[in-house]
C-alpha cells in the first residue's frame, strides 16, 4: 500500500506505486483536468512521476505560482519546436520562464522579423492542436552530447559537456523535438493554449560579450486568456506611461551616445530633482541625520580592505595618477566609515546618523541600460547608521515607520517587505549573521509587519531588508533597503569608545529610502503619466493672456507666485487663447491661470484644473492659499 498525504491533511491509500496524474484523478475529474504538475515531498514533478512510497503530494495547477512557470517553460519548448519546423537551420540554445513570460535564444544565420514571430506564433498554435504528449527521457551526459551533436545543436552538446559526470541527464521529447531540460513540464503541448510572441532582442550566448550574439525570442504565457488580456492591457498602459517617451515631450531630460548610462537633466526635469532631494533633506534633518560629502574618487586601496574591490572590481570605473590606482565609488559606505574614522566617537555619540546625495557610478553592461531605470551614473538617497548592538532594533523599527511615511507622501501605499538572508559568497562568521538576521526580523514584527524571506538573497557582508514598492499598475519596485553590517567598520578601523572605556567595533547599518533618484523620477513619471501631484509637480502652473493687452498683469501675476515659492510659466504669445491652453495642458500642468481684461481690472484669475476642470475666478491670495495647503497635505494624493 502507498499512503499520500494531501495539503489539507487528509489522506488516499493505494494498493501500489501510483502516478502524480492518476492521483489527481482520484481526487476529481475536475482537478485532473487542471493538473499541470505535482509535488511529492516538497519537489517538483511530471504528472507522469510515479509515487512508490508514503509521501506528502500536492497536485500543481496554473493557479499556483509553481504551475505558471512550470506552464511558460513548457511555451519556450513549444516556441523553439515551432522555430525547428519552421527554420531547420536554426540552433536552439537556452530558453528558461521568466517573469510574465518566457525567452529562447536562437542562432541563425537572418534576422528574425516580425512577419517571422507571426508564422512561429502560428506554427505554436498547430502543435498545440496536435497535443503531443511531452515525455521525458533520461541519459548519460556522454550519450546526450553524442545525441545533440547528430542533430547539429553544437550548444545544447556544450551546454551538457559542462555538467559533472555522473549526474543523470534528462530530456524532454514532444514529437519530433527534444530538448535538453531539468524539467518538470506540463503533460501535453495541447495545456499550452494562452500565449502571445512579444519581441525579439540580441543577447550573447552566455551572457559574454566575447561570444557570439543570439537572437532572443520573448514571448508570454498565462492559464487563462482573461489573465493574458488583463497583461497586454497592462503593458499598452505601460507604454502610454513609458518615462522615457515622456522625459522627451515633457522637456525632463535626455540620453545620448556620448554619455551612455548618463542623464542630460533638462530645467524641468532638474527641478523635479530639487523637489524631490530637498523633501529627502528636511527627512534627514527631521530624523537626526547630519548630512555629509565624501569624494567620488578613492584609492584603490581602499576598495580592498572594503571587500568592495573583489566583488565588484568588473563593475568600477579606474584610473592612475601619479602612479596611484583609484576607483570612481560605486557606493558611498567606505567614505562614510572614514567620515566617521576622522574624530574619537563615544558610545554617547551613538547611534550617528549620516546620510549623502551621493553620486555613483557603476560600469553597467550598455545592452542592460533602460532610461532613468537602469544608468551607470546616479545619485542615492544614501546614508549610514552607526550604533552598538543593543540600538540595532529600535534603529531598524524608526527606519521602517519612516519609509512608510515616506512612500505615503509620494503616493505609494501599498508595500511588500523581504528580507535577504546569508548568501554563500560572504565574509563573516555565521554566529554574526544568526544575531544580524534576527535583529531585521525583530524589527519587522515589532511594527506589526509580515515579510518574505529571501533565502541566500543578501549582500556580502550582511543580510538586508528589502522594501517593495507596487504601482498603479500592479508593478513591482525595491527601492528601499536597510542593512546590518558588522563586517565593513571593522575591515576599515573604525571603533568607539565604550562605557567601560574599552575600544569597541561599531555595527553600521546602510539604508536608503529611494535608493537611485535617477530611478525613483522614472518610477514616478511612468506612476503619474507625467501628471505629477502639484508639490511635485516641476511647473505647478501657467499664467496665459488672452491678449497681449494683459501681457504686464500676466507678468505681475506670475512676479507675485514666483515670490512665493511657486514654480510658474509665462505664455504671453500672441496667440488664441484655446490654443494656448490646450498646447499647456498637454504639459500636463496642474493649473492653469487665465488673465483677461476683467481679471486685469479685478485683481483675479480664471483657475482651470488639470482635466479641464474649471475652477471659476478667485484672487490671485486665495490662488496661493489654496497651492500651499497641497504642497503642506502631500498624502492626500495617495493612490
Amino acid at each position: 500500500m502507498v499512503a499520500v498525504t494531501l495539503p489539507d491533511g487528509s489522506k488516499r491509500e493505494f494498493p501500489g506505486a501510483v502516478t502524480v496524474a492518476q492521483i489527481a484523478a482520484d481526487i476529481g475529474a475536475g482537478l485532473a483536468k487542471a493538473a499541470l504538475a505535482g509535488r511529492v515531498d516538497g519537489k517538483l514533478v511530471d504528472l507522469s512521476y510515479v509515487v512508490e512510497q508514503d509521501a506528502a503530494v500536492a497536485i500543481v495547477t496554473g493557479r499556483d505560482a509553481d504551475g505558471l512557470e512550470i506552464l511558460r517553460h513548457s511555451t519556450a519548448h513549444l516556441m523553439a519546436q515551432a522555430v525547428k519546423e519552421l527554420y531547420p537551420e536554426a540552433q536552439v540554445t537556452i530558453g528558461p520562464a521568466i517573469e510574465n513570460g518566457f525567452y529562447y535564444d536562437f542562432s541563425y544565420s537572418r534576422p528574425f522579423t516580425p512577419e517571422d514571430l507571426k508564422a512561429i506564433e502560428a506554427r505554436m498554435d498547430e502543435i498545440v492542436k496536435r497535443d503531443l504528449p511531452i515525455v521525458r527521457e533520461e541519459m548519460s551526459r556522454d550519450d546526450a552530447v553524442a545525441f545533440f551533436l547528430g542533430l547539429g545543436e553544437k550548444y545544447k552538446a556544450e551546454l551538457i559537456a559542462a555538467i559533472p559526470d555522473g549526474e543523470t541527464i534528462s530530456l524532454y521529447r514532444q514529437g519530433d523535438f527534444t530538448d535538453l531540460c531539468r524539467g518538470p513540464h506540463v503533460p501535453s503541448t495541447g495545456r499550452l493554449k494562452v500565449h502571445r510572441l512579444m519581441k525579439v532582442a540580441g543577447a550573447y550566448w552566455r551572457g559574454d560579450s566575447k561570444n557570439e550574439m543570439l537572437q532572443r525570442i520573448y514571448g508570454t504565457a498565462w492559464a487563462t486568456k482573461d489573465e493574458q488580456a488583463a497583461y497586454l492591457k497592462m503593458l499598452e498602459e505601460a507604454e502610454k506611461r513609458d518615462h522615457r517617451r515622456l522625459g522627451r515631450e515633457l522637456d525632463l531630460f535626455h540620453l545620448q551616445d556620448e554619455a551612455p548610462g548618463m542623464i542630460f537633466w533638462h530645467a524641468k526635469g532638474w527641478a523635479l530633482w530639487q523637489v524631490i532631494e530637498q523633501y529627502m533633506r528636511r527627512v534627514y534633518q527631521d530624523h537626526g541625520y547630519q548630512e555629509v560629502k565624501a569624494p567620488q574618487l578613492l584609492d584603490r586601496s581602499l576598495w580592498e580592505r572594503s571587500g568592495h574591490w573583489a566583488k565588484y572590481r568588473e563593475n568600477m570605473f579606474t584610473t592612475e595618477s601619479e602612479n596611484r590606482y583609484y576607483a570612481l565609488k560605486p557606493m558611498n559606505c567606505p567614505g562614510h566609515i572614514q567620515i566617521f574614522n576622522s574624530d574619537l566617537r563615544s558610545y554617547r555619540d551613538l547611534p550617528l546618523r549620516i546620510g549623502e546625495f551621493g553620486q555613483c557610478h557603476r560600469n553597467e553592461p550598455s545592452g542592460s541600460l533602460h532610461g532613468l531605470m537602469r544608468v551607470r551614473g546616479f545619485t542615492q538617497d544614501d546614508g549610514h547608521i552607526f550604533c552598538t548592538e543593543d540600538q540595532i532594533l529600535e534603529e531598524c523599527e524608526a527606519y521602517t515607520r519612516l519609509v512608510q511615511r515616506v512612500y505615503k507622501d509620494f503616493g505609494f501605499t501599498e508595500i511588500a517587505y523581504k528580507v535577504a538572508t546569508r548568501p554563500a559568497m560572504r565574509i563573516g562568521e555565521d554566529a554574526v549573521w544568526d544575531k544580524a538576521e534576527a535583529a531585521l526580523m525583530q524589527s519587522l514584527d515589532a511594527v506589526g509587519i509580515k515579510y518574505e524571506i529571501l533565502e541566500g538573497e543578501g549582500a556580502f557582508y550582511g543580510p538586508k531588508i528589502e522594501y517593495h514598492l507596487k504601482d498603479c499598475l500592479g508593478r513591482s519596485w525595491q527601492c528601499g533597503t536597510i542593512q546590518v553590517d558588522f563586517q565593513m567598520p571593522g575591515r576599515l578601523g573604525a571603533e568607539y569608545v565604550a562605557e567601560d572605556n574599552t575600544r569597541k567595533i561599531p555595527v553600521m547599518l546602510h539604508r536608503a529610502i529611494l535608493g537611485s533618484l535617477e530611478r525613483w523620477i522614472g518610477m514616478l513619471i511612468e506612476q503619474y503619466a507625467g501628471a505629477f501631484p502639484t508639490w511635485l509637480s516641476p511647473v505647478q502652473c501657467a499664467v496665459a493672456c488672452i491678449t497681449d493687452a494683459q501681457q504686464d498683469y500676466a507678468k505681475e501675476v506670475a512676479a507675485k507666485l514666483h515670490e512665493a515659492r511657486v514654480r510658474v510659466h509665462t505664455d504671453l504669445r500672441s496667440e488664441k487663447i484655446n490654443y494656448k491652453i490646450r498646447e499647456l495642458s498637454l504639459q500636463k500642468i496642474p493649473y492653469i491661470l487665465v488673465v483677461g481684461e476683467k481679471e486685469k481690472q479685478n485683481g483675479t484669475v480664471a483657475v482651470r484644473a488639470r482635466g479641464g476642470k474649471n475652477l471659476g475666478v478667485i484672487k490671485v491670495e486665495d490662488f496661493l492659499a489654496m497651492i500651499k495647503a497641497e504642497d503642506e497635505s502631500r498624502a492626500q494624493f495617495a493612490h
